[in-house]
């Protein structure tokens, strides 16, 4: 996930003044969560905890963009009624805090991470789930997939990522329809009309308008990207299978992803954007994830790229700004080509560590939030207050779920320590909502290739130190792509990474995720 910022809101994410008028008439507030009923059964039979039976453990959440820092608010004061468990939060300062952390041993009781999965995936460091839930939670089912996905070579599996489902899962629940970590472009709804609402329905009727725009108001910024996610939304007009540093499956082989036939036309689309004045330079290297919300919402920019949520979340921000003016989605489909392609095996996982005061509390806990009262409380919020069930068979809210404040500020979503796919692609469902359409459009072309996900190199393994290596490689020098001078210093700059990636060793990598490929993906049989 993601940003996750998956609102900006998402990663941010996901920020805004709280007005909880900006709920509009959805009745949305931050009323105390609605006594509770009895415990649900596939919770293990936990019962609501009495007053001083609570037990506090430490959890390190390692994404520092992460935008709840404390346990408070009405979900995390349900999930503590429920499971007797409350934490003390402390939110990763950089990406370099948990590899430290590691090396010195000084752990949390809880780890939430989704860069350190494997590292942590160690009997030395971790209790696996297996030994805590047949000794402490023999009723805690989980599915033979997510076991099969998170099994080690040692047998045992250590942790549950959220946000994963199936295509049969999401097949089956017509209104999910994904998170907020889907990109997409918004642009100005008034400076269109000015332009005499040109159509918006392929790439190039975009980089059409984009140049009217450039013409026309030569003071403002054609399109802005948010810094974390410059390549998603055009990578799938292209058809490419996956970002930049993935996998991507042809004929049954696998291919590193610079490698795609398709790559190059998409780094040639991407330098014609500079040289034509379309992006900034310096957008590559912005200092943090909120410029290019200030230059969307500050009136400075016509389209603002980042989430299917972009549109909605910067009209609240516009708004709460008293500004008159509104951006609108694009298409979240302008090619005969585009694709999505999933194979996510889903975003962060929860460890119980070897320091951890009180394993048989944990993993009741996540046993808890496994449940389907669980995974709604966490998601949506607290019933009756936040949301009621409609009998069509998804929530309906009593809030904007794109509005950040009020979700953060409510500790809705991001208690997810452990949740499902299908469920928080639920909170994406608000008719009324542009990113509801856009995601609605993605989900018509979306496959699912889990098994690509289990291509994962080993902590200090020699593929683990090749693949870092032209992972960073490839970091360097795509901006020197972008940037070229011309198409051809770009495609020649294309040429020069292809032929970095060999030298450090992208053959050999390729034949072991073969390899592992092949062997991986007899567990989806």
């Amino acid at each position: 996930m993601n940003k996750s910022r998956s609102f900006k809101i998402v990663a941010a994410a996901l920020s805004m003044a709280v007005v909880l008028s900006a709920c509009g008439g959805n009745g949305g507030n931050t009323g105390q969560p609605a006594p509770s009923g009895s415990p649900d059964a596939a919770a293990g039979g936990n019962a609501p905890a009495k007053p001083g039976q609570v037990k506090e453990l430490s959890l390190f959440i390692d994404a520092s963009w992460y935008p709840v820092t404390e346990w408070k608010g009405p979900v995390a004061d349900m999930i503590t009624e429920k499971t007797g468990v409350k934490l003390k939060v402390t939110v990763a300062t950089d990406d370099k805090q948990l590899p430290l952390m590691i090396a010195s041993g000084d752990l949390p009781d809880l780890v939430f991470t989704s860069s350190n999965i494997d590292r942590l995936s160690d009997s030395k460091l971790s209790y696996s789930w297996n030994e805590l839930i047949e000794k402490y939670a023999p009723d805690f089912k989980i599915d033979k997939t997510r076991i099969a996905i998170h099994t080690m070579d040692d047998g045992k599996f250590y942790t549950v990522r959220n946000s994963f489902a199936t295509q049969e899962e999401m097949k089956n629940s017509k209104y999910s329809l994904g998170s907020d970590g889907n990109p997409g472009i918004a642009v100005r709804e008034d400076i269109l009309k000015e332009l005499g609402n040109p159509p918006i329905k392929t790439l190039d009727d975009f980089v059409k308008v984009l140049g009217m725009v450039k013409e026309k108001y030569p003071e403002m910024v054609p399109l802005i990207m948010d810094k974390d996610w410059i390549e998603q939304y055009f990578l799938a007009q292209f058809g490419t299978e996956t970002l930049l540093d993935g996998w991507y499956e042809q004929d049954g082989k696998v291919e590193y992803a610079i490698r795609q036939p398709k790559m190059l036309d998409f780094f040639k689309f991407m330098n014609s954007l500079y040289r034509n004045g379309y992006i900034l330079a310096e957008n590559f290297a912005l200092a943090n994830d909120q410029i290019d919300d200030q230059y969307a919402t500050g009136g400075k920019a016509f389209a603002h790229s980042h989430t299917v949520s972009t549109a909605d979340t910067d009209n609240i921000k516009i708004k709460s700004n008293q500004g008159n003016f509104s951006f609108k989605m694009l298409p979240s489909v302008l090619s005969k080509d585009a694709k999505v392609v999933s194979s996510g095996l889903g975003f962060s996982g929860t460890f119980i560590t070897k320091k951890n005061k009180d394993p048989e509390a944990s993993i009741k806990f996540l046993q808890y939030l496994a449940s389907d009262e669980g995974k709604k409380l966490t998601m949506f919020g607290v019933e009756g207050v936040h949301w009621t069930w409609n009998e069509g068979g998804h929530p309906d809210f009593k809030y904007n779920p794109s509005d950040a404040d009020f979700v953060n500020s409510n500790g809705i979503k991001w208690w997810y320590l452990y949740n499902d796919g299908v469920t928080e692609g639920m909170l994406s469902y608000v008719p009324e909502l542009q990113k509801t359409q856009a995601l609605m459009e993605l989900k018509a072309v979306r496959i699912y290739k889990p098994e690509l996900g289990l291509i994962q190199t080993q902590p200090d393994s020699q593929e683990k130190t090749i693949k870092t290596k032209i992972d960073e490689m490839v970091k360097n020098e795509k901006v020197k792509i972008y940037l070229a001078e011309s198409e051809e210093a770009a495609v020649a700059a294309y040429e020069n990474m292809l032929k970095n990636a060999e030298n450090i060793g992208l053959q050999k990598l390729t034949d072991w995720a073969n390899a592992t490929y092949q062997k991986k993906k007899e567990l989806f049989k």
